[in-house]
């Protein structure tokens, strides 16, 4: 560098001065104190790259202007970083249903409708017709007892929750017992046994990997023992050699214990629905009749709702939990439960296939998907040199649910002669909202399934726009 660091530091413009040349709408956007952080970051990266030597902007000789004009296209893409970085819709055309980093289930039509209507003032805790003080998420407890067949229910802020809450309240300063098969870690290095520790029970593994016994549990059992705890396996699952008590089994025995039976169901589902192909996922309603005197599950997976963890099961147990100083703590807020209400109510109508999006789109059948993607391919062809195939593939239900389970479905295939796959991939995520795809053998993949018939218009003005640009 020909010019000395001290005499380039003079070129620099002040903070003022860069905001100054900053267009308005970054100010309404970011507010004023946001955007002088930013100003001050900007200028004290350019002085660490003069002081070190590296090249600014493209290497051309240093002036006022062209130090200003590197400042503020710097500040600008902060800006635009700044605004990508926070929750914003995508189109999701992966083909993972509840895709964990993309929101898991989105909410129905009128689930919306209801977060936004208890956006506001609403009866979370009041009775109009009394004018007195009412019960928070009384009709989502009733709907999930007539649901799950349960004696009773209560609604905690996500699945973990649930399971510290049962075993700090059962199982504190005893012991659980649970089958070694079962102690996994899922998403998000979210650890089965991490819980269990955390809510003051010790924990007694028994059996082995692959098998467990009744027995097992039985001699197992001491005057310590609180709780048995049954844990569905979620995302993984154990094939071949194995073999495991039924929950009717396991109740049996813990019943004669005089110990209650808690089964942790993971996703769970309040509908049989193998004729979806999804065989693996526990029927809430079958574990109450099994036995189980309480069960957890996810509201934002298969339910497909907002994120919760739902507790049914008997009366007493319940109401030990509801009375336990943690509940208020992990309880839910009325927008969760609001979305819940109106997603149960399509359960509680037998439309919930027809009206809940997640099951919507794990019910598509492939001749479905494949009559949409003719019609995506068909919009696409008159881009230039653009290749646009229709390949057999899969979909997955993903949230960890169902992984065994692998919808058949039709993909829209892109390639281009002078575009890899990654450069296609970045342009639709760069589209407003991002369209997010699967890359396979150099192909971006679209998978229709998780694309919603009303975003099939965007969709097509992504692509259009992502193909429009300079190779």
């Amino acid at each position: 560098m020909a010019e000395k660091p001290a005499i380039l530091f003079r070129q620099l413009p002040s903070v003022d001065q860069l905001l100054r040349t900053a267009p308005p709408e970054l100010t309404t956007r970011v507010g004023i104190e946001r955007l002088t952080a930013y100003a001050r970051s900007v200028i004290a990266d350019l002085r660490l790259e003069l002081r070190s030597g590296t090249t600014a902007g493209n290497g051309a000789q240093y002036s006022r202007e062209t130090l200003l004009s590197e400042a503020s296209q710097r500040l600008e893409h902060l800006c635009e970083m700044d605004q990508s970085s926070g929750l914003r819709p995508v189109i999701n055309a992966t083909g993972v249903i509840l895709h964990t980093n993309l929101g898991r289930a989105p909410l129905s039509i009128t689930a919306q409708r209801a977060v936004a209507d208890a956006s506001g003032y609403c009866t979370i805790e009041y009775d109009p017709v009394t004018g007195s003080r009412g019960k928070r998420g009384h009709r989502v407890e009733d709907l999930l007892k007539q649901l799950t067949g349960a004696e009773d229910a209560l609604v905690v802020n996500n699945c973990a929750s649930a399971a510290l809450l049962v075993l700090t309240a059962l199982a504190r300063d005893g012991e659980t017992i649970v089958s070694r098969g079962e102690l996994v870690e899922i998403g998000g290095d979210f650890r089965v046994p991490d819980v269990l520790a955390n809510s003051g029970t010790r924990m007694v593994e028994v059996g082995t990997t692959n098998r467990t016994r009744l027995d097992d549990y039985r001699k197992a059992i001491t005057k310590d023992t609180r709780v048995v705890m049954r844990i569905h396996p979620s995302n993984y699952r154990i094939i071949g050699f194995t073999a495991s008590p039924s929950l009717s089994e396991l109740a049996t025995l813990a019943h004669e214990m005089d110990l209650p039976l808690y089964e942790d169901a993971g996703s769970g589902v309040l509908n049989d629905l193998t004729r979806y192909g999804l065989r693996d996922e526990p029927v809430i309603r079958e574990s109450i009749q099994s036995g189980a005197d309480v069960v957890s599950f996810s509201g934002d997976k298969l339910l497909g709702s907002a994120q919760a963890g739902l507790l049914v099961g008997g009366s007493e147990v319940i109401g030990k939990l509801r009375r336990h100083s943690l509940y208020r703590a992990l309880r839910a807020d009325k927008l969760r439960l609001a979305a819940l209400e109106a997603t149960l109510d399509a359960h509680s109508r037998g439309t919930a296939v027809e009206d809940v999006p997640a099951l919507k789109m794990l019910a598509l059948t492939k001749e479905e998907i494949e009559s949409r993607a003719i019609r995506i391919r068909n919009e696409l062809r008159s881009i230039p040199e653009l290749n646009v195939d229709l390949i057999s593939g899969e979909s997955a239900v993903g949230g960890g649910s169902g992984p065994s389970t692998h919808p058949p479905t039709i993909l829209v295939g892109l390639t281009h002669p002078r575009l890899p796959a990654d450069e296609i991939d970045r342009r639709l995520r760069g589209h407003s909202p991002p369209v997010i795809g699967r890359i396979a053998e150099d192909r971006l993949l679209l998978d229709l399934r998780t694309v919603p018939s009303v975003d099939e218009a965007e969709l097509l003005l992504a692509v259009k726009g992502a193909f429009s640009l300079p190779a």
